[in-house]
Formats: structure tokens, C-alpha cells, sequence
């Protein structure tokens, strides 16, 4: 159960973070919560989740092979996973992600399956995105040498989870200030969460820094 509860908030917030970044799938969950409707919205939503959890499996796979390795090299890995972080969130706050947003065809018509698998295609299409997957795993050392099985299941539901309920909150919010929404307002967003992953990169460095030396 310690494990469990150890597992619980990391899994839910590295699947949020995963999703965060407000780039090209995050202009069109919004721009489809804003000429479709929510419901749209969501199900992209949940096909981007879908891809990164295909890709945090592959991370957590490839990663189970060298567990004696990431144990004995723990705090190089979250130093690593700082430095990763701190790159990604300079990148994220130069970023202006308005440049992604094109026009709404609103008199197209598709089912929530269409939704889904252009979300999923969208995001699946940057492999990139393992690295930052990589780099989140390492801070938050996420995978342990002694997981059994149902430990590994659980903590990717709980990736999974992580996802849906931010994309959620988006298209929620979005919706709700559909008449006041100003999309230009993506950029300071995407600043708030470079700021926020700044913030973790340092402290990962330092705690790391300290162990190390």
C-alpha cells in the first residue's frame, strides 16, 4: 500500500505535465473545444493521452532492462532529468504556440472516433516527446527497481489518469470562457508551465548536486 500512495500523486502529475505543454495538440483541443464543443474536444484529448501512454510504456520497457543500473546511477539520472526539464521549459517559454492555431472548419462534420485518432496521430507524430517522458521518470523516480507487476499496472493508470483529468480541465475551462477566451492568452499559459518546469528542473539539479557531492 506504501508504494501504491508512493506511486499515486507522482503518476497523476507526470501525466498531466505529458500533456501540458500547450503545443499543436493543445491549440487543437482548444480550437475544437471553441468551434466544435467539448465533447469533440475531450475525445482528442484522449487520443493524445493514448499516444503518450504508449510512449511512457516503451520509456517504463526499455527502462526495466537497466534497473540495476538506474539504481546505482540514481542521482546522475535526476541531474540528468533536471538538465532535460530546464532545456524543455526554456523552449516552452520562447515558444509561441499561436503560431500552430489555423482556421476552424466548422461545418465539418466528425465522429468522436475521428477526433480521437487525429489526436492520437498528432501527438504520436513526436517521438521527441520520450525524452521529456525520460527526463520526468528520472525526477520524479518513478520507476523502482522493486515494482512487480500490478505496481507497473497501476502506475500507468494512473499516467493515463493524469492525462484525461487535464485534458478535462481544459476543455472544461475553455468551455467555460468560450465568449472571453482570448487564444493569444496560450502564450502566457505556455510561460506559467515553463516557469513551473524551471522551477522542478532546479530543484532536481540541486537535490542531486547535493547527493553527488
Amino acid at each position: 500500500m506504501e508504494q501504491l500512495l508512493y506511486i499515486l500523486p507522482r503518476g497523476l502529475a507526470i501525466g498531466a505535465l505529458i500533456s501540458a505543454p500547450m503545443g499543436p495538440i493543445g491549440m487543437l483541443v482548444i480550437q475544437r473545444t471553441l468551434s466544435k464543443g467539448r465533447w469533440p474536444a475531450l475525445f482528442t484529448g484522449l487520443g493524445a493521452a493514448l499516444s503518450d501512454l504508449i510512449y511512457c510504456l516503451l520509456t517504463g520497457f526499455c527502462l526495466s532492462f537497466i534497473t540495476e543500473f538506474i539504481e546505482a546511477q540514481q542521482q546522475w539520472l535526476q541531474l540528468v532529468g533536471g538538465v532535460v526539464l530546464a532545456i524543455f521549459g526554456i523552449y516552452l517559454f520562447r515558444k509561441n504556440p499561436t503560431r500552430s492555431l489555423k482556421s476552424a472548419d466548422q461545418t465539418q462534420a466528425t465522429s468522436y472516433w475521428t477526433d480521437l485518432v487525429t489526436g492520437f496521430l498528432l501527438t504520436f507524430s513526436n517521438p521527441l516527446i520520450l525524452f521529456f517522458i525520460v527526463g520526468l521518470f528520472a525526477r520524479f523516480c518513478f520507476i523502482l527497481p522493486d515494482y512487480g507487476i500490478h505496481h507497473y499496472i497501476f502506475a500507468y493508470v494512473c499516467l493515463f489518469a493524469g492525462a484525461i483529468l487535464w485534458w478535462y480541465g481544459v476543455t472544461w475551462l475553455v468551455n467555460r470562457l468560450r465568449r472571453r477566451f482570448n487564444v493569444r492568452s496560450l502564450r502566457l499559459v505556455n510561460r506559467i508551465i515553463a516557469c513551473i518546469l524551471l522551477a522542478m528542473a532546479v530543484i532536481g539539479v540541486t537535490m542531486a548536486l547535493k547527493e553527488l557531492f
